[in-house]
């Protein structure tokens, strides 16, 4: 009889070997991580999409601001951390680190986060259940946003978090679009079985132009190379979407700014977040570079060596920033940094980080913990910094 201890061993790497092979989200009732998600979150999934079918598709379009320099295809929004400047009051807004401003334009934003909601419950729904009413309601979701010329986005971000008197648009702005992450990874798995050739070809090339503006537009550069989650967050966008269109030589790129520049750039020896420390939201923007990160290395499975198991010499890697974490979104009292100056009560959620981590670094305690947290969050702004909400979606 074989020990518990070789057991578990050997389910955890059951887990992690599944987003290994495409189509191992569905292909065999006895895959262990597919059961693991499907059990803990199935009848969360049902209920949840069984209530979105009622939702028409929104996009950018029905929404119009006078603030915003662009047209009505392209996505606007503002800054969050922006307000009016009290000794200047018609002058430039200033900075308020870590203090959203209410007053701001952010319908652009509530549409595409809607979106990433609701479009990825209902592939998770049709996954589990093949009822065509889900997939067709996702299938709506996509032909609305990136193929129908009346009400498609145009697939830039030229215009987003900007701030006035400021700026028209600024590379900050491309971390909105992280909400389209979990719709690429959905669009690969509904799409291909239940939209027309053309269309998906369509919303392909759609994905492949926003793609291609984030390479190489000026913003878009800027934000690949910034220093703390907004370029661990350029990078999960990056890789999904050229997961998506095939592009493997994109994802070889990504793979390589995690080994060579984000790792090295953000982890510290103690496996936390430095930059993220010195915020005034520590704990959260702790757990959010964590969340994407820990997403890039299970999105970037099957490309060159894998990034769970990639330490760098004086071993720094995901799994370290696991192990810091997870005593701090097990029992928040413990936390030892400064507390958030917003919305720290509203925190921990299920973190997919330590779903991922749990299984890739054969850490069973955090898979026990990733159960026990809250997966639906009603707080606004931990729902803008939650982009991974289906798992099922990612084993």
């Amino acid at each position: 009889m074989r020990s518990t201890a070789v057991d578990r061993r050997l389910f955890f790497k059951a887990i992690a070997a599944l987003s290994l092979a495409p189509g191992a989200w569905g292909e065999s009732s006895s895959d262990s991580g597919y059961r693991l998600v499907e059990s803990t979150d199935r009848a969360r999934v049902l209920k949840s999409a069984a209530s979105y079918l009622a939702f028409e598709p929104v996009t950018i379009t029905a929404f119009h601001s006078d603030k915003s320099p662009g047209g009505v295809h392209d996505y606007f929004s503002q800054a969050d951390y922006f307000w009016p400047d009290t000794k200047n009051p018609d002058g430039p807004y200033v900075n308020r680190d870590g203090q959203s401003n209410p007053d701001n334009f952010n319908d652009h934003r509530k549409a595409m986060i809607a979106l990433s909601i609701r479009m990825p419950a209902l592939t998770a729904a049709w996954m589990l259940t093949k009822d065509l009413r889900f997939g067709q309601r996702a299938c709506e979701h996509l032909r609305a946003w990136f193929v129908t010329p009346a009400t498609r986005m145009n697939p830039n971000l030229e215009f987003a978090q900007g701030v006035h008197g400021v700026s028209t648009g600024r590379s900050y702005g491309i971390i909105d679009t992280l909400h389209l992450v979990e719709v690429a990874r959905a669009t690969g798995i509904v799409a291909p079985s239940l939209m027309k050739a053309g269309e998906y070809a369509a919303l392909k090339d759609w994905f492949r132009s926003y793609l291609a503006w984030m390479k190489t537009s000026g913003k878009g550069k800027t934000e690949r190379d910034a220093l703390n989650n907004h370029a661990t967050c350029w990078a999960l966008q990056a890789a999904e979407f050229a997961r998506l269109i095939g592009d493997g030589e994109t994802r070889d790129e990504v793979h390589r700014q995690y080994t060579n520049v984000l790792l090295p750039g953000q982890l510290g020896v103690d496996g936390s977040f430095p930059k993220e420390l010195v915020r005034t939201k520590p704990y959260s923007y702790s757990i959010f570079n964590f969340d994407v990160m820990a997403a890039l290395c299970q999105s970037l499975r099957g490309v060159g060596a894998d990034l769970f198991a990639f330490r760098l010499a004086d071993g720094r890697g995901v799994c370290k920033a696991a192990e810091f974490l997870y005593p701090y979104l097990k029992d928040k009292s413990t936390w030892p940094y400064a507390r958030d100056v917003e919305h720290f009560d509203a925190l921990p959620v299920r973190s997919p980080g330590l779903l991922f981590a749990g299984a890739a670094c054969d850490q069973e305690q955090y898979i026990a913990l990733w159960k026990t947290l809250n997966p639906d969050p009603a707080d606004a702004e931990i729902i803008r910094n939650y982009p991974v909400r289906q798992p099922l979606l990612w084993v």
